[in-house]
């Protein structure tokens, strides 16, 4: 952040009183600009043992595949955001079941969260922001072309938990890769 966003003056990154970590203040009205980690939420959508999934057509990973899931707006619920994100990206309507994975994503400051849902119909297609949208079996999964590790370990917490019939919360942090390969 270079500019404060009440009175357009640089602002300086410093400690301000009574906190304990550097926060941008501008040191002409004196306001502090909190800067605080994102809400990425998605669905695991089921529909007779398939999971629905979208072929990215944004940056970053534009051509991978991904479950339906993107930032939390405010004035929403994680369920919500859940659903909205389904419908923007895969034009399909859900019903939110229970909370599934929530991933911890420190160096980029990003919190994961994917509910498992129920596909309520078939009528999908995709959004501005997919290529593409489809059904897949777990055979059939491009585990090579997914785009991030959070979904991944969730597709495969999922059909771990399926084969066992049980389905805990699966929670965690996810390290950046050594590879440096996204998140």
């Amino acid at each position: 952040m270079k500019y404060c966003s009440n009175c357009g003056a640089e602002v300086d990154l410093l400690v301000p009183p009574g906190d304990s970590l550097p926060r941008h203040v501008c040191p002409a009205c004196g306001s502090i600009h909190y800067q605080n980690p994102k809400v990425v939420v998605g669905a695991l959508a089921e529909w007779e043992g398939r999971i629905l999934m979208c072929r990215r057509a944004i940056e970053p990973r534009h051509g991978f595949w991904t479950l339906p899931a993107g930032f939390m707006e405010n004035a929403e619920t994680t369920a919500e955001a859940a659903a909205r994100e389904t419908l923007e990206e895969a034009c399909a309507r859900i019903q939110v079941g229970e909370l599934y994975t929530l991933f911890d994503i420190p160096h980029i400051s990003q919190v994961h969260i994917v509910y498992r849902a129920r596909l309520l119909d078939l009528d999908f297609r995709p959004g501005e922001e997919s290529l593409e949208v489809a059904l897949f079996d777990e055979a059939d999964i491009p585990w090579s072309e997914i785009a991030f590790r959070s979904i991944e370990r969730t597709l495969r917490h999922y059909y771990e938990d399926r084969r066992r019939g049980d389905w805990p919360l699966h929670t965690g942090s996810i390290l950046p890769p050594a590879d440096h390969r996204p998140v």
